[in-house]
């Protein structure tokens, strides 16, 4: 892609680019989500099914009025990102705990369902390119594939740390290692782009749960109890700052050199 190219695509791009700040932001990002949906949902006894209610309804209007936008905007973005991590683990509770369905039939049921909506996406679009997206149609596959990735996310590490019985720190720390072949794969290999993308988008969900749950959960239960109201305001305010960069280099152009 040439420089002309690149600034045309730029003006109309409803996304960010996929670069080392897009991963800092999401792992912040589902991190808040597993921490935020529990604090609702546990800590202020909520419930899953309100959560629920409360964050899809955020994520509906959020969404709303990012298609109205027609353009990448970072903190409208990540304000629907983060509705989408949080209603996404509140969701994955609620199949896998209310429903008795337990985390491993949650989480084959959840990839069928990604799977499902990739193909259709592909099938519609004749891509599912998360780098550059430049209409409202193919923008809503692209949302309702990350929440059911984020979704599946949170039941895949809870199926690790709890049914598996690794524990929340050691299941942070293989799903760390998997993200770092991830990268290996991408920097030294042929690997398709789009299907490490992916594995890393799901991958990271369950780092950040099974992280979030080892900050939160109480030391009998093998976390380091700093409560859900704390863990999760620190990593607001990671995700804050994380934003703030982002928005700044959006405006500089930056993102865009860095595709040259």
């Amino acid at each position: 892609m040439n420089s002309t190219d690149t600034i045309a695509t730029a003006l109309v791009n409803r996304v960010p680019h996929i670069v080392l700040l897009y991963w800092v932001i999401k792992i912040a990002s589902t991190t808040l989500g597993e921490t935020g949906a529990d604090m609702f949902s546990m800590t202020y006894e909520l419930g899953y099914g309100e959560t629920i209610l409360l964050f899809m309804g955020l994520f509906i209007a959020l969404l709303a009025l990012k298609l109205l936008m027609r353009r990448y905007e970072p903190v409208t973005y990540w304000l629907t990102f983060t509705a989408t991590a949080i209603a996404g683990t509140a969701i994955s509770d609620f199949i896998d705990r209310t429903l008795g369905l337990g985390y491993a039939s949650g989480s084959a049921l959840l990839i069928v369902l990604l799977i499902t909506i990739l193909a259709l996406w592909y099938w519609h679009q004749r891509s599912i390119n998360v780098e550059v997206i430049t209409s409202g149609s193919t923008e809503i596959y692209y949302w309702m594939a990350f929440l059911i990735a984020n979704t599946l996310g949170t039941a895949a590490g809870d199926f690790v740390a709890d049914q598996l019985g690794l524990g929340f720190a050691d299941s942070a720390m293989l799903f760390t290692g998997s993200l770092v072949v991830i990268a290996l794969l991408h920097y030294f290999t042929k690997t398709s782009g789009v299907l490490l993308f992916w594995l890393a988008f799901v991958l990271t969900r369950p780092f950040g749960a099974t992280f979030g749950d080892w900050l939160t959960k109480p030391l009998d239960h093998g976390g380091l109890a700093f409560g859900t109201v704390g863990a999760s305001a620190f990593f607001l305010i990671i995700l804050i700052i994380a934003v703030f960069r982002e928005a700044r280099l959006e405006r500089s152009g930056k993102h865009i050199s860095e595709l040259d």
